[in-house]
């Protein structure tokens, strides 16, 4: 059963930073897509940012340039580097992983989309941004 934990979340003041992790477990596939979704308040849940197994990042607008994703393959470990954060960044953050669909498939899923069928879900942290 695969299980993702993700830690980091917290309250910051506007233009801080944060960093959020995502430990993944029992997912036995070597090649995915994994991602980071966000659901702000009365909003639905949308990707912000993908990353595929072979390495290639994708970003939604509004995050772009401000966060970075990375990965530790090996670990299967997932991050989230957050500057510049705003006010409308406020949102539980939740990472997710799938099995592979294509690298092409995976960088437009993190250009913010909306998808409830990841393979694998973590609980969720929640960022606060507050001036």
């Amino acid at each position: 059963e695969v299980q993702l934990v993700e830690s980091g979340g917290g309250s910051v003041q506007v233009g801080g930073s944060l960093r959020l992790s995502c430990e993944v477990s029992g997912f036995t596939y070597s090649r995915y897509c994994m991602a980071w979704f966000r659901q702000a308040p009365g909003k639905e849940r949308e990707a912000i940012s993908s990353i595929h197994s072979d390495g290639g990042t994708s970003y939604a607008e509004d995050v772009k340039g401000r966060f970075t994703i990375s990965q530790d393959h090996e670990k299967k470990s997932l991050y989230l580097q957050m500057n510049s954060l705003k006010h409308e960044d406020t949102a539980t953050y939740y990472c997710a992983i799938d099995t592979d669909r294509g690298a092409p498939y995976c960088h437009e899923l993190g250009r913010g989309h909306i998808r409830n069928d990841m393979y694998g879900w973590g609980q969720g942290t929640l960022v606060t941004v507050s001036s």
